[in-house]
């Protein structure tokens, strides 16, 4: 999920995208998983708090969902680490082809 930004009104009425593994290759449901992982210690690692100097600043919710467990990965554009990026990114580029 998307929220924030200036786009928040519009952003506010769209479902959010779900992205089954099950869709996937073999490799790029690894590749994912990978990227979930890290991402996940890097949201867990980071103490970042958000820049009040960004009030127009994005912010992304990610759930990822693994044998009836469910986690939630948060960041905004001024607090977004690599690997949360790095998946963003990935998740992008793949939820399109389904």
């Amino acid at each position: 999920m998307t929220e924030g930004g200036l786009a928040a009104t519009v952003l506010a009425g769209l479902p959010p995208q779900v992205l089954n593994t099950d869709t996937l290759s073999e490799e790029a449901a690894a590749e994912l998983h990978r990227l979930v992982a890290a991402a996940a210690r890097s949201v867990a690692e980071g103490t970042e708090e958000p820049s009040s100097l960004a009030r127009d600043a994005m912010s992304y919710s990610i759930t990822a969902e693994e044998g009836g467990h469910a986690s939630v990965l948060v960041q905004s554009d001024t607090t977004m680490s690599p690997e949360f990026a790095a998946l963003l990114r990935w998740l992008k580029e793949h939820a399109g082809r389904q």
